[in-house]
């Protein structure tokens, strides 16, 4: 693809389009990205990110991480910080899977261990996790408790008996952002959302058996402190989010700032699909609350999720699941909007962070860790594709450049139309099983998907995070079992 002819290499791996790109940019558009990145990035990823800079009331830079690509509103990978008093919100700058996001689960068990109940440990989680395109789940909640859990999120977990005080803790914001209200929130959403409880879904939402493998371990004593010690240690990475209840607020608030926008508020954007409302507004607020709503589900959900992880391998193995060391690393948050503070020229300010797959990267010594990352930095979850592996990273106080943020994953090369016409599921399937990597899927279509190669280089995409100082590579993990929608 040829760049743009407005584009400048800031630095090894900062690239800049300026405010003259576009009319009505209030502030410069950088990607980060290794020069084999910037080349393969479609053009809307730059238009994109331009329109974004378009907006009212940001700050700094309008951002796009290395495994950016064509998103709705925002590119995927987009990440903007606005001022609270004069600025907006927008669904598009968070996208309709609020809180999807990453969980990483620790075992004390060998890829050794593991290898002769690799069928049934996955046979097993593909049976207890339901998976696929409105998937309901195991757990029947009735509607006033559903309100409760989308309030609280993973402290209604705690409180049910399905998390420890020590999952919360070892989750972004203790598993609840504060402030949510479902009374804001449409009767059809709370009517998609109740029977998702327990549920990872389709797409690119995954459970997967990992191996942290000692030639893969690029930093030990961060590894270490972060509990992987053992050599062929074994871990389980998921991927999920707030499934139809995110995506049916998206919709609604969507629908609801369009109305407004120009009418009530005399804004205007360059795409639709960035239909905002000032933060401080009714409609805004409202949709800030029920955001949280759609985040709160999203963490319930994972911890549900983890719930049924130890008791298959509790199961399996015939030991407690914390006999087994399955204890939480950490959970982290993609497509969020945040109140945080940063420093700004300077200075320090209270901004609205949009990040749209995009993960928080807080640096060592931050108040907002808990006290046992407070020396390394937050666990940094990039997943991966289910051929290629996934990264554990640390947190660098170079992220705060890019407001405390770094890459979410490996980022897509090609549309999914297109993937499914280039790779078959069944064979996909067969040979990552020759390869070692056993796979059970609710459908080959969505399976071929996700083939390695209708994503990014994700050794490419770590190193460009760390290179760029936003995080530091641990660990690569090894995939070798897999449950898919």
């Amino acid at each position: 693809m040829t760049l743009p002819k407005e584009l400048t290499r800031i630095s090894a791996t900062t690239w800049e389009l300026p405010v003259s790109y576009k009319k009505g940019m209030l502030v410069p558009a950088r990607i980060i990205a290794s020069e084999k990145l910037i080349n393969a990035m479609e053009q809307t990823v730059f238009d994109q990110a331009a329109n974004v800079a378009c907006l009212p009331g940001i700050t700094g830079y309008s951002y796009c991480m290395p495994d950016g690509h064509w998103g709705y509103g925002f590119p995927i990978g987009g990440v903007a910080a606005m001022d609270p008093e004069n600025g907006v919100i927008s669904p598009g700058g968070i996208g309709f899977d609020i809180n999807c996001g990453m969980r990483l689960v620790l075992t004390n068990l060998t890829e050794q261990e593991i290898r002769p109940h690799l069928h049934q440990l996955v046979n097993r989680l593909f049976a207890r996790i339901p998976t696929g395109v409105g998937c309901h789940g195991a757990y029947k909640i009735k509607e006033s408790e559903f309100g409760m859990i989308a309030e609280q999120g993973s402290r209604w977990c705690r409180k049910a008996g399905y998390a420890s005080s020590e999952d919360l803790e070892l989750t972004e914001e203790g598993g609840c952002f504060q402030g949510a209200d479902i009374d804001k929130v449409s009767h059809k959403a709370i009517e998609r959302g109740i029977h998702q409880l327990g549920t990872l879904g389709s797409g690119n939402h995954y459970c997967e058996i990992q191996v942290a493998r000692p030639e893969n371990i690029m930093d030990e004593k961060i590894a270490r402190s972060f509990g992987l010690s053992i050599p062929n240690q074994v871990v389980i990475m998921f991927h999920c989010g707030s499934r139809g209840f995110g995506h049916q607020i998206a919709t609604d608030f969507l629908q609801r700032f369009l109305k407004a926008m120009g009418p009530k508020y005399g804004l205007a954007v360059y795409d639709r699909e960035l239909a905002c409302a000032p933060f401080r507004s009714t409609e805004g607020q409202d949709y800030y609350a029920a955001m949280k709503c759609a985040v709160n589900m999203a963490f319930a959900n994972r911890q549900l999720i983890l719930h049924r992880i130890r008791e298959v391998f509790s199961e399996t193995f015939h030991r407690d699941p914390f006999d087994l060391g399955m204890r939480m690393l950490y959970d982290v948050a993609h497509n969020t909007a945040k109140l945080e503070r940063h420093r700004v020229a300077g200075t320090t300010r209270e901004l609205l962070v949009h990040r749209k797959g995009a993960t928080r990267s807080l640096g060592p010594g931050s108040p907002e860790l808990p006290d046992c990352y407070r020396l390394t930095g937050q666990p940094v979850i990039i997943g991966g594709s289910m051929e290629t592996g996934s990264y554990l990273l640390a947190g660098m106080p170079g992220s705060e450049a890019t407001f405390a943020t770094t890459a979410h994953g490996s980022g897509r090369t090609m549309s999914r139309h297109q993937a499914k016409k280039l790779f078959r599921g069944d064979k996909l399937q067969k040979e990552l099983e020759q390869r070692g990597i056993y796979i059970m899927t609710d459908s080959l279509g969505g399976l071929a998907e996700e083939a390695g190669a209708a994503y990014k280089d994700i050794d490419e995409v770590a190193a460009v995070t760390e290179q760029a100082g936003l995080s530091r590579r641990v660990v690569k993990l090894t995939p070798i079992g897999n449950i898919k929608g």
